[in-house]
């Protein structure tokens, strides 16, 4: 049974750190990055790759620190990604992360994982995040490019004018709801 609770998180305004700068890092960093550009994160690492470096170039809320892993990097930091390639310093990672209750993710080991990073389609203000509970990266990739293809380009259009919309209605909050599921109601009606 999948337990996970969606939430989607505003890391520009969080404090992340990223432990890895080789293959493992570059991907998580890639894909937190394409997901939430302005995302503020420390890359961590003793040897950091060409292309880690290259992202720091093009970001200036992206720092790169080159050295090795010590818990004095866990300060003022909200989120923990652990992807070294060395399992004993990420599961070191996880227990002082723990100690100081911040979420962590360790790479391809789903038990130390507070949350993943899943699968994400992304239409201007319309975002749909796929999990598969850590069990299948793959099939969320799948499911990513599928839902790409069906959710129509214009979707951000429709929702800012009914934004524009919610924003004209009176009264109290279940009025407002009716009003609104009503008007979206149509989204889900099967086309014959």
């Amino acid at each position: 049974m999948n337990e996970l609770y969606p939430v989607f998180l505003k890391v520009s305004q969080l404090n992340t750190l990223l432990v890895g700068a080789g293959v493992v890092g570059l991907e998580k960093l890639t894909f937190l990055l394409k997901s939430s550009p302005n995302a503020r994160v420390t890359v961590l690492a003793p040897e950091i790759s060409e292309d880690v470096k290259r992202m720091a170039d093009h970001n200036e809320r992206l720092v790169l620190v080159q050295d090795i892993y010590r818990k004095k990097y866990l300060e003022e930091k909200h989120l923990v990604i652990a992807a070294t390639n060395d399992k004993e310093i990420n599961k070191e990672i996880h227990k002082d992360a723990k100690e100081r209750f911040l979420l962590v993710n360790v790479a391809d080991t789903p038990e130390y994982c507070d949350f993943y990073l899943g699968g994400i389609v992304t239409k201007g203000n319309v975002k749909i995040a796929i999990s598969t509970n850590g069990k299948s990266p793959t099939t969320a990739k799948r499911l990513r490019q599928l839902l790409e293809e069906v959710v129509p380009e214009n979707i951000n259009e429709m929702v800012e004018n009914i934004n524009l919309y919610r924003e004209t209605l009176k009264g109290d909050f279940e009025y407002k709801v009716k009003a609104l599921n009503k008007l979206t109601e149509e989204l889900i009606k099967k086309k014959d």
